[in-house]
């Protein structure tokens, strides 16, 4: 491990995968000392033996894990080390529930706790442009401001813990059924006989265009699924909605539809790729030879 430089502010990051790494290396350039932890070890600066040590030396600890059971077994492992004066920052996507059990046990633990997921992807994260939710205290929002400033270009208050995490929640749900919905219209095109740029096209100057669209439909086109955001990770998040309009009693079917869809994604072995590779499942169907008929007037 390298030196810390005792004079500078000490964070914390657990989990290193797509965004927890660019999120290291951003707050290593903003000039905080940045300790590290992953359960598989990664040649990064700064990587630390466990948790613990992690704790030992930063009092604000960001989580970059992939589900409700990661937290939880992080918060375990962080335990002994925990004091009133750390702060565990969530950025993790683990819905209502799992968050509001986050937040209970550094409770209990006797830290403090605040519910911060983000929105962005692996550009995002390497530009620090990510957008944070906030969902909790005051007083502890103000000790992470400066820390999620460093890989952010805004930072959105919600408002208790929890309430930020069902926004990111339901933000996904609308990225997710959009790119499903790409993929249909894509697909479509391609049996129409039509050639796929003109979709590209047409969407630069319709009122629908998004940056969901402009992120997604290049890669359709081109076939290039190297994750950004990985299709195992917004079938995840999918779920976490359904979860949530359940509790609600709301029914929610394009939601459902689309959880369906990347189930069947996953259960192809497509769930290390990114999640516009819902459109690698109409690969088999395309094109056409024939446009479809004009319709009668």
């Amino acid at each position: 491990m390298a030196l810390l430089n005792k004079n500078r502010k000490s964070v914390g990051v657990i989990g290193l995968g797509i965004i927890g790494t660019r999120v290291a290396a951003g707050l290593r350039h903003a000039g905080f000392n940045t300790c590290v932890w992953n359960r598989t070890p990664r040649p990064a600066p700064n990587f630390l033996g466990s948790p613990i040590e992690v704790a030992l030396e930063c009092d604000v600890i960001q989580l970059f894990v992939a589900d409700a059971k990661a937290v939880m077994e992080t918060i375990e492992a962080l335990a002994p080390a925990l004091k009133p004066e750390h702060l565990i920052v969530c950025n993790a996507t683990i819905g209502l529930e799992g968050t509001l059990a986050a937040a209970e046990r550094v409770r209990q633990i006797g830290a403090r706790f605040l519910d911060a997921p983000f929105t962005g992807s692996k550009g995002a994260a390497e530009k620090r442009q990510l957008v944070y939710y906030i969902g909790g205290e005051e007083q502890d929002f103000l000790r992470a401001k400066p820390i999620l400033e460093a890989t952010s270009k805004a930072i959105v208050q919600i408002g208790a813990v929890g309430q930020a995490a069902v926004v990111k929640v339901v933000t996904n749900l609308i990225s997710a059924v959009t790119v499903q919905t790409l993929a249909e219209a894509l697909a479509i095109v391609r049996r129409s006989g039509i050639r796929p740029e003109a979709l590209a096209e047409a969407i630069e100057s319709n009122a629908m265009r998004s940056g969901v669209t402009d992120l997604k439909l290049p890669a359709m086109l081109t076939g290039d699924y190297v994750p950004h955001f990985a299709l195992k990770h917004m079938f995840k998040d999918v779920q976490l909605g359904i979860e949530i309009a359940n509790k609600l009693e709301l029914d929610v079917p394009a939601t459902s539809t689309v959880g369906g869809v990347m189930y069947g994604a996953v259960m192809k072995g497509l769930g290390d790729l990114d999640y516009a590779a819902v459109s690698k499942l109409y690969e088999n169907h395309t094109p056409a030879p024939k446009p479809a008929p004009a319709a009668a007037q």
